[in-house]
């Protein structure tokens, strides 16, 4: 689907993602998932998508919404909201379709869209994702992808308000 042409990808909401997977699927295209809070983009987030990327011809991102990142973040979390979030992500030219969801885990999305592949980041094994049950109940695989863990948005966070004070 990726086509290089076409820089942003498309921000749709779950009912009108489900028939575009949909569609797809039907024309044989493999599909690939992967998710985030992406409070604050950074060179991690960028290899880790684009590395999910090349395991599909699709790549949908799930982003959080903002009341499940204060849930698994804590108190002033995000920084940016879920919409903006959300336009970041699908500005990066190897993302095809960006979703929010408010749920803390993506299990009900994988649940519906039955992604081919469910990527997640080099700070997961394959055996640890917790989603894993979800993806093998309907034929998908788990992969692993992006660099090695050492970008955290929460240090950065961290360090960025050290320096301010």
């Amino acid at each position: 689907m990726r086509s290089g042409a076409n820089s942003h990808a498309a921000i749709l909401d779950l009912v009108q993602l489900v028939p575009v997977v949909e569609n797809a699927r039907g024309r044989g295209l493999t599909i690939a998932f992967a998710n985030g809070c992406f409070d604050v983009l950074h060179v991690g987030h960028v290899r880790y998508l684009s590395d999910a990327a090349t395991r599909a011809d699709i790549l949908i991102v799930g982003v959080n919404g903002d009341a499940s990142v204060r849930e698994l973040k804590g108190i002033g979390r995000p920084l940016i909201p879920a919409g903006e979030r959300a336009e970041l992500i699908a500005a990066l030219r190897f993302v095809d379709f960006v979703v929010v969801f408010e749920e803390r885990s993506p299990r009900q999305l994988l649940g519906l869209l039955k992604p081919d592949f469910h990527c997640k980041g080099t700070d997961y094994t394959e055996d640890s994702v917790p989603e894993k049950d979800v993806v093998e109940s309907y034929g998908g695989r788990v992969v692993i992808t992006g660099d090695p863990k050492d970008h955290s948005t929460t240090e950065l966070i961290g360090q960025m308000r050290q320096s301010a004070s």
